[in-house]
């Protein structure tokens, strides 16, 4: 059986909040299988949130948030990317403020408190995994998104700008834990510096800053040297993987993703649910039921540490 999984122990950090610049805590506690990921605002009397489309927030241009009941968590897809590609099915995520902290913007962070902190135990439930038997599609003018079926979860994805060091990168990539802690959960969060203006005259990104985010000045990056060569489509990789998490269960496909973004992500991933006869629910994955043994997933995350 390829069981659910949940944390082993609690864990805790704190960081800077993106759009708020408020410092934040964080923690992270094993939950029951069928629980499912579930957001609390401990501030707000422990209001529990699902991670799930049924409570996507508002605006998904910048960030994917949850909502219910006008209670809110924001900028979410980094931890959801993680818990997902890291295979944690439940688990309770409390938070005493709006936005969880961004850290540097990208998932290795959140990949050691998961693997080297909290630990990973497996419960006694099967895992149901979202298998598509046909394609999905979405399209929002030159942006788009499909699902097709596939033996296990792989990943196509293209961007382009109109920036000197960003007309065009596309990458494939079929996620695995390995895959995912070695090759994406580095990649950054990108915005470009007249963006970054904009949002600070209406109050967002305060807590954006060059230790946190890629920036784009006119001709190149503002920061130090990019993690890889192409980070920024890495990073959208990063986002797609979070945002399709909502649907609640992993996904057996291969997404095909163009110029999107939250919006068209988190559009998509209820789509997919509406579409009922493009897929199945099962209980074993080709290549899932394997997960990558501790001490690799560990050491892996040491070496993003350094």
């Amino acid at each position: 059986m390829n069981a659910q999984r949940t944390l082993r122990r609690p864990v805790s950090c704190t960081g800077i909040g993106l759009h708020s610049g408020n410092k934040v805590t964080l923690s992270l506690r094993p939950a029951p299988a069928e629980y499912g990921i579930r957001f609390q605002r401990i501030d707000l009397g422990g209001l529990e949130i699902p991670a799930t489309i049924t409570h996507l927030g508002g605006m998904q241009q910048y960030q994917t948030g949850l909502m219910r009941e006008a209670v809110s968590v924001e900028t979410v897809e980094h931890l959801l990317g993680a818990l997902r590609a890291l295979g944690v099915d439940n688990a309770v995520v409390e938070v005493n403020h709006p936005a969880g902290p961004i850290m540097d913007g990208s998932a290795p962070p959140r990949v050691r408190l998961l693997l080297n902190e909290a630990g990973i135990k497996a419960l006694s439930a099967p895992r149901r995994y979202l298998k598509v038997l046909r394609p999905i599609s979405l399209a929002q003018g030159d942006k788009r998104i499909a699902l097709f079926p596939a033996e296990h979860l792989k990943v196509t994805y293209s961007i382009s700008f109109d920036h000197p060091l960003l007309r065009h990168q596309s990458r494939t990539m079929r996620i695995t834990e390995e895959s995912f802690v070695e090759e994406i959960a580095p990649a950054r969060t990108f915005g470009f510096l007249k963006e970054v203006e904009m949002l600070r005259q209406r109050g967002l990104a305060l807590g954006g800053s060059l230790d946190n985010a890629i920036v784009l000045g006119e001709t190149g990056v503002l920061n130090n040297a990019l993690r890889f060569d192409d980070e920024f489509v890495r990073h959208k990789i990063l986002d797609v993987i979070g945002d399709l998490s909502l649907v609640g269960h992993p996904v057996i496909g291969h997404i095909v993703a163009h110029r999107g973004g939250h919006a068209l992500h988190t559009a998509f991933a209820a789509k997919i649910l509406e579409e009922r006869d493009a897929w199945r629910l099962v209980e074993a994955a080709a290549d899932a039921a394997v997960p990558v043994a501790a001490g690799t997933r560990v050491g892996a995350a040491a070496r993003l540490a350094n």
